[in-house]
C-alpha cells in the first residue's frame, strides 16, 4: 500500500514537472511573437514599474540575477532600442537603464500576451484546487527544519 502512495506521489511530481515546462513554454511562444523573452519582459517591467532609470545593480536584484547577466541583458535590451543608458545625476561614475517609448510599448504587448497565456490556463485549470497548488507552491516546511 505505501509503494503504491509513493508511485502515486512520484507520477505527481513529474506531471506538475511536464506541466511547468509546458507552461514555460507556452509564456515564451506567446512572447516570441512580440520579439521578447520572459527575461526581457521582467527587465521592461520592473523599469515600467519604477517610474524612473533605475541602475544596473538595482535591476539586477530587482530581476533575481547577478550584475554580470542584467549588464549582457542590457545590452540586448539597448541594441533593439527598448533601454537606454544614462548618466547617474547623483554619481558620474555610473549607468542607470531607461526604458524608451518602444521599449514601453513592447512591455506592454508582453503583459498582454501574458495575460491572455494566465486566462487560457485558468481556464484550464477550474477543475483543479488552486488551494493545492498554492499550497505546492509555497515555502516547504521540511527543508528548513
Amino acid at each position: 500500500m505505501n509503494k503504491r502512495r509513493g508511485a502515486a506521489a512520484q507520477d505527481v511530481m513529474w506531471s506538475l514537472l511536464q506541466a511547468a515546462g509546458a507552461v514555460e513554454s507556452r509564456i515564451e511562444g506567446a512572447l516570441a511573437g512580440v520579439g521578447l523573452s520572459g527575461a526581457k519582459l521582467a527587465a521592461l517591467t520592473q523599469l515600467v514599474e519604477a517610474g524612473e532609470p533605475v541602475s544596473l545593480g538595482e535591476l539586477a536584484a530587482q530581476c533575481a540575477c547577478v550584475r554580470s547577466n542584467i549588464t549582457q541583458l542590457v545590452d540586448r535590451l539597448e541594441s533593439e532600442k527598448l533601454v537606454k543608458r544614462v548618466d547617474d545625476p547623483k554619481d558620474r561614475r555610473s549607468l542607470r537603464a531607461a526604458i524608451t517609448p518602444l521599449g514601453r510599448e513592447r512591455q506592454a504587448a508582453g503583459a498582454r500576451r501574458i495575460e491572455t497565456v494566465r486566462k487560457q490556463l485558468a481556464g484550464a485549470l477550474k477543475a483543479l484546487d488552486s488551494g493545492a497548488l498554492q499550497r505546492l507552491a509555497a515555502p516547504d516546511p521540511i527543508s528548513k527544519k
